[in-house]
């Protein structure tokens, strides 16, 4: 096998997976099935045990730190309270375009200076984020639940914060692997103690199952098998190919979850995923 087919395959590996996470999360939370902070718990707990197990057999220690761990399970926790009442497409959507346009837009307040192309993409994309949450536009077209929209708002946030983070200590420390395995442990006692102190007593096999595959296979592997290739695209395109997993989670959720396709999902799917693309795509013409 040729290192681009490997390469491809472990991409869109990595990208099914991230996928999975939303679909997973839907199907346990939806309608009340199962409390979220005890999804997140299991879903944390079940990823550190797989990171754990991930570096005993690549003998390396763990790493990571305390302020992205509280970062991670901010993003979980609030991820899963989300999923309780906003439809799978609709939650991904707002998540991946939440992060993205957050570094983006650190980059800026960090003195990045971008050519008008650029930051015409994050202004269409920060606009169909607007489009999508807002009550007062295109009033009655399928606009998701307003609370479970800022909490994976929220959740996208947190992620940023988390991935600016790993970024930043990327020169000293070069295992991201076992920065995330690290950052898990360290996460577990962060999503059991609110679960005991304020979770409910939802509990079902189908929850349960989902949780434990999130965090071990969608979570785990997952972000291993991310980690694996990511040393072989290039910046550009490890943004663009995220680009892909909103839409096959809306597909996903339209086609066996039964979710409806709503002009505001497609319209702001356009704005959003679109205002990206041209942010990321341009590159200014060599002189």
């Amino acid at each position: 096998m040729s290192l681009a087919l490997r390469a491809a395959l472990l991409t869109v590996l990595a990208l099914s997976a991230f996928a999975a996470n939303s679909i997973l999360a839907r199907i346990a939370l939806r309608d009340g099935a199962m409390d979220p902070l005890a999804f997140t718990a299991l879903r944390i707990a079940s990823g550190a045990l797989m990171l754990a197990i991930l570096l005993k057999l690549r003998r390396r220690p763990f790493t990571g730190d305390w302020p992205s761990a509280v970062a991670l399970v901010a993003y979980a926790a609030a991820f899963s309270v989300a999923y309780r009442s906003i439809p799978a497409g609709a939650g991904a959507l707002l998540l991946f375009g939440a992060v993205q346009v957050t570094m983006i837009g650190t980059g800026l307040a960090q003195g990045d200076r971008p050519p008008r192309q650029e930051w015409g993409g994050v202004l269409i994309s920060f606009s169909g984020l607007l489009l999508f949450v807002s009550p007062g536009l295109l009033p009655g077209l399928g606009r998701p639940p307003l609370a479970g929209s800022l909490l994976m708002l929220a959740a996208g946030i947190a992620w940023a914060v988390y991935s600016l983070r790993g970024r930043r200590k990327s020169d000293r420390q070069n295992d991201p692997l076992a920065a995330t395995a690290g950052n898990f442990l360290r996460g577990l006692p962060l999503a059991v103690l609110p679960w005991l102190v304020f979770g409910g007593a939802q509990w079902n096999s189908l929850g349960v199952a989902c949780a434990l595959a999130s965090g071990a296979l969608a979570s785990g592997l997952g972000y291993a098998v991310w980690y694996t290739v990511l040393p072989q695209l290039t910046a550009l395109r490890a943004s663009l190919v995220q680009l892909a997993v909103p839409v096959l989670v809306a597909a996903i959720g339209i086609v066996f979850l039964g979710e409806p396709a709503s002009l505001r999902l497609l319209a702001g799917a356009a704005l959003i995923l679109g205002g990206l693309a041209l942010a990321t795509l341009y590159r200014p013409a060599a002189r």
